[in-house]
């Protein structure tokens, strides 16, 4: 009985692998698509399509970019060497607990990058509207881009100023704004980058431009607000699910520990448990992931 339960358990396991998988596999194909529009844009600009594809050396991922995932490797392992020191919980619990608090972790690092991405678009839009009045008021593209970068605050500063010194260094002003959006490759920034490098490139009414860019820019932000607040619901319903599943617990072993304990501390009770548990973290990770706003 323990093997078939076992089993049982372990197939739900490995179809909840392949189900993440599968999402990854089309997150890809997505991922994937959106780089044969960015290849198809760049030949537009005349750029090479193989300095799309693998960005040059000298062009570093933007630190706002950056990914803290690993750090919860390590959290989980001192949690689960803590917990082991102290409590002497055994290894099928303490398999779980590792698994479900690096996703934790994993969700966390999520959470925050998403933050710095909100909040740099927030800034980029802020750009745009300055330097929609200056050329407004008479100002070069170049003069107007400098005194909107000088107001903005970071992290968007530090990115566009890089820029800024660039140019003003003799760099072309289209590889500017393209090295720009290959550290930054985010599509908002990327639709400004590709704005301002047509316009260097063959002129036009810049200010009615980039007023369409920073509407569409802030239209995206609010649709990802409205999509956030609709989602908070399934996202909430899952943790109270959860939840519940723990305080039931609770109860039964308040109502009658002994029974509890033995479940516990058998073999079949610890594999069905720990699969729970691990179960529960993924399921969290991929509402999650099914809840982020896509465009």
């Amino acid at each position: 009985m323990t093997y078939v339960l076992f089993g049982f358990f372990a197939l739900m396991f490995i179809g909840g692998l392949g189900g993440i998988g599968f999402a990854v596999y089309r997150s890809q194909s997505a991922a994937i698509s959106r780089g044969r529009l960015v290849s198809g844009s760049a030949r537009i600009l005349e750029r090479d399509v193989d300095a799309v594809d693998l960005p040059s050396a000298r062009v570093k991922r933007s630190p706002v970019l950056r990914r803290y995932w690993w750090a919860g490797l390590i959290v989980a392992a001192m949690v689960v060497l803590l917990l082991r020191l102290t409590l002497a919980i055994p290894w099928t619990y303490l398999a779980a607990i590792y698994v479900m608090t690096f996703l934790c972790c994993w969700q966390l690092d999520e959470v925050w990058l998403q933050y710095r991405i909100a909040k740099l678009e927030q800034q980029l839009a802020d750009t745009i509207d300055m330097m929609v009045a200056a050329v407004k008021s008479g100002a070069s593209l170049q003069s107007g881009l400098e005194s909107a970068v000088a107001d903005a605050s970071q992290p968007w500063r530090r990115e566009a100023e890089q820029m800024v010194s660039a140019i003003r260094y003799g760099q072309d002003p289209v590889e500017a704004v393209m090295d720009l959006s290959d550290r930054l490759p985010l599509e908002s920034l990327t639709l400004f980058c590709q704005t301002l490098a047509v316009n260097w490139k063959v002129g036009g009414k810049l200010s009615i431009t980039l007023a369409n860019v920073g509407r569409t820019i802030r239209d995206r932000i609010e649709l990802s607000r409205r999509m956030q607040a609709m989602t908070t619901q399934a996202r909430v319903s899952v943790i109270s699910v959860i939840a519940v599943t723990y305080f039931i617990g609770a109860l039964i072993w308040r109502n009658d520990p002994e029974r509890m304990g033995g479940f516990l501390g058998s073999t079949p009770g610890q594999v069905m448990v720990s699969i729970g548990m691990t179960l529960q973290a993924i399921g969290v990770v991929w509402i999650s992931w099914m809840s982020k706003p896509k465009f």
